[in-house]
């Protein structure tokens, strides 16, 4: 259930960042307010080019950063800003056209081979590319059970539980949802890993396994990994980011990464102090 009074308490606010989008010419389009307080979801119209795309998602940041100011507000795309409440994602809707424009993922009421091929491509790169989707350690806190963020590696038709959904549409419409991604993630590349996983994907002719429906996991479904650390290692010793994003660049993140998840776990949080500092 969607309270619309949430949107009306913050109606000023939310009325700049649309007077910030129009003056920008940026296709900002519905704004719903989600479970969180003060959480907001905002729907960037499709772009026929990935980069626009991602800086559209930049420039969507910096106008809520701006209002927010103007209105005494701070904003934030933490993955997880509150325990108790759900975190924040970046969904990314995707398809694929060929020369002549033709959205290769419609099944057209066929097999959708394609579309399948390309979620089993992303999925075989997730853990390696969890990094991308979630990277920092707060991002990690965004993966539990029942929190509207998917824990498993799974792919289901209109199922919002899973990695990867498959939108009930057709046509020039048929589309995959990536649902991985924390609100934290730098969209560039973001699209990167999951084009470059499409990508495997089609070439390879990869199947991704049995559909996840609401009432059916498949068993040994694998898991995200909810540990900072476990990701930073996947990614430096991936052939598939070295491959989308070159050895150097995976090198260079990949280390700088590793000493950012080295420092988090070597410093003594206020949950130590207030658990272990009176009983041990």
């Amino acid at each position: 259930l969607y309270d619309m009074s949430a949107v009306d308490a913050l109606d000023d606010y939310l009325q700049t960042v649309r007077a910030y989008a129009k003056a920008q010419n940026l296709p900002a389009e519905a704004t719903t307010a989600e479970f969180g307080p003060g959480q907001f979801e905002i729907n960037l119209l499709h772009r026929p080019d990935a980069l626009a795309a991602a800086d559209d998602c930049i420039y969507l940041k910096r106008i809520a950063e701006q209002a927010a100011r103007k209105h005494g507000l701070k904003s934030t795309c933490m993955a997880k800003p509150y325990s108790e409440h759900a975190g924040s994602g970046l969904h990314v809707h995707a398809s694929v056209v060929d020369r002549q424009g033709r959205n290769i993922l419609d099944a057209k009421g066929g097999e959708p081979k394609r579309l399948k091929s390309a979620c089993a491509g992303m999925l075989n790169t997730m853990r390696e590319a969890q990094l991308i989707f979630a990277p920092f350690a707060n991002s990690y806190r965004r993966f539990q059970p029942r929190s509207f963020a998917p824990i498993d590696l799974t792919w289901g038709t209109g199922h919002r539980g899973t990695a990867i959904r498959i939108p009930d549409t057709y046509g020039p419409a048929a589309r995959i949802e990536h649902r991985v991604a924390g609100a934290d993630a730098n969209p560039y590349l973001l699209l990167s890993a999951i084009l470059g996983g499409m990508l495997l994907g089609l070439d390879d002719d990869l199947d991704p396994g049995v559909e996840t429906t609401p009432s059916h996991v498949p068993e040994n479904t694998a898991r995200l990994t909810h540990d900072f650390l476990t990701a930073v290692e996947a990614f430096r010793a991936s052939p598939f980011i070295a491959d989308i994003f070159g050895e150097r660049y995976q090198k260079l993140y990949g280390d700088t990464k590793y000493k950012e998840a080295i420092t988090y776990l070597r410093t003594v949080s206020d949950f130590d102090y207030q658990t272990y500092l009176p009983r041990v």
